[in-house]
């Protein structure tokens, strides 16, 4: 360890800011940044040296720092949030932005970002116009609900259903109910065993906390029956909750209440459904060798009064959060206060609706990069990765294809993977490469597995291949 001479005298070694701002400006980082960050990073550059010093290093030369310096600008310049190369196999890859867009979803989204638009407003009447209604038609087609409503995300479709629908007792009650006495709160009955965590630390009991309704859990972790909803009704019930386990499975000793018997129970009862599907497919996934997952038209027809999924899962489209279901219960819900603070706007919203076209014409499998994905066979991702290994020549001696899995991803379908073939780099190092390919002009994305990176065309995007041949070669030329 160094003693506090040794320490000042390495620390005065160090150049001014001055003298660093004047190089990263000769090096036009102030004209592509702004003076203000860049001085930001002049000094974090020299705290973090000072730091080193006092840890018992020794101060680099000026040219090192230098050098260092315009490292850190540059990378600023090029911005915090980059595209990727998602060669990990994980095909709703939550960290890297789960669903990529098809071609004619991207067109849509800039053609409403570069202009003015009629996002509320009736080209016919000149009258104010509904921002909803602009994918409400496609939504109620695809699902056959009655109606349809866009948020900016599935849990705020949530919280919008149940703060909505709490306060009310269905028209299928047969009668207006009581009001609830001052200090008491209507009540949500939900199932113990699908009380989840979804995405960030979110969970179910604290996003229905926020609605304003009082939790009443019935049944067991594993079992739960409908006599336990039975019994749970009270004065003060609502609706019921139903959450699809999309990213965990329940086996062995279980037992769950259908969505059809919930409904009937409801219908008795005269309370609301509100079903939080997560991932929403609107296609068949069994036609794609999947297990069978629930699709939203299959929740409409079984009565659900409200059903919510998500617009960049199994949908491929853009971040939203899509409720369909009754109109009364949609219209609830538009009429609600809290929709002004969560709704979309319009580059989502003429992303998602060029995404709904595409079911409607029929072309999902094709034209939607999620269904692309999932959908290639395995034989064809082999090829992809034998021509990345070809590309390689003698740099990449030692790596090898071999066959692999891939997984669906993005809380949806837990557990269930897809036969594919990957790229096994050459064994080394294994964190210092996938470190090395992150790191690239085009990041590349792999996935670590028993010492050695693999990388999955299965969710390399087309026309990305050429990128992850240069990561690929960069990264073995570092060692």
């Amino acid at each position: 360890m160094q003693e506090g001479a040794d320490i000042a005298r390495e620390a005065r070694k160090l150049p001014k800011a001055d003298r660093l701002l004047a190089v990263a400006e000769r090096a036009g980082h102030a004209g592509r940044l702004g003076r203000g960050p860049v001085l930001e990073a002049v000094r974090a550059t020299l705290e973090a040296l000072r730091q080193g010093i006092r840890a018992g290093g020794v101060c680099p030369s000026e040219p090192e720092i230098e050098a260092l310096l315009l490292r850190r600008l540059s990378a600023e310049a090029r911005g915090s949030l980059r595209r990727t190369v998602n060669a990990t196999g994980v095909v709703l890859h939550t960290n890297l932005g789960r669903a990529p867009l098809s071609e004619a979803a991207i067109e849509a989204m800039r053609e409403a970002a570069g202009g003015y638009s009629n996002l509320e407003l009736d080209l016919a009447s000149g009258e104010r116009g509904d921002r909803y209604g602009h994918a409400a038609g496609a939504l109620r087609r695809l699902t056959g609900a009655e109606g349809a409503l866009v948020v900016n995300n599935c849990a705020s479709a949530v919280l919008l259903a149940l703060s909505a629908l709490s306060e009310q007792r269905p028209r299928h009650a047969g009668r207006t109910p009581a009001p609830l006495p001052p200090a008491a709160r209507p009540e949500v009955i939900v199932s113990r065993g699908q009380l989840v965590e979804i995405g960030g630390g979110f969970r179910i009991p604290e996003v229905l906390a926020r609605s304003g309704a009082e939790l009443r859990e019935v049944g067991t972790t594993n079992r739960t029956y409908l006599a336990d909803f039975e019994r749970a009704l009270s004065d003060r019930t609502r609706l019921f909750l139903s959450v699809h386990r999309s990213n965990f499975r329940l086996a062995g000793f279980v037992a769950d209440v259908g969505l059809e018997e919930l409904v009937g129970l409801s219908r008795r009862a005269g309370v609301f459904v509100v079903d939080d599907l997560g991932s929403g497919a609107l296609l068949d996934t069994a036609r794609f060798g999947l297990p069978a997952e629930p699709t939203v038209p299959e929740r409409v027809r079984a009565g659900a009064d409200l059903v919510a999924f998500s617009g960049d899962k199994l949908l491929g489209g853009p971040q939203a959060g899509l409720l369909v279901g009754s109109g009364e219960a949609v219209e609830l819900c538009r009429r609600h206060p809290l929709l002004r603070a969560v709704r979309v706007d319009k580059v989502t919203l003429a992303g998602l609706s060029a995404t709904l076209a595409h079911y409607e014409r029929g072309e999902a499998p094709q034209a939607i990069p999620v269904w692309r994905a999932i959908a290639a066979e395995a034989g064809e991702l082999r090829e992809r990765a034998r021509a990345w290994l070809s590309s390689l020549g003698a740099e990449g001696a030692g790596a090898e294809v071999r066959e692999g899995r891939s997984a669906v991803g993005g809380g949806t379908l837990p557990e269930v993977t897809l036969p594919t073939f990957v790229l096994a780099l050459p064994a080394g190092d294994a964190e210092a490469q996938a470190a090395a390919l992150r790191g690239a002009e085009a990041p590349v994305l792999g996935r670590i597995e028993d010492g050695r990176v693999l990388l999955d065309p299965r969710t390399v995007l087309p026309g990305e291949d050429a990128r992850v041949v240069a990561a690929v070669r960069a990264a073995l030329a570092t060692g």
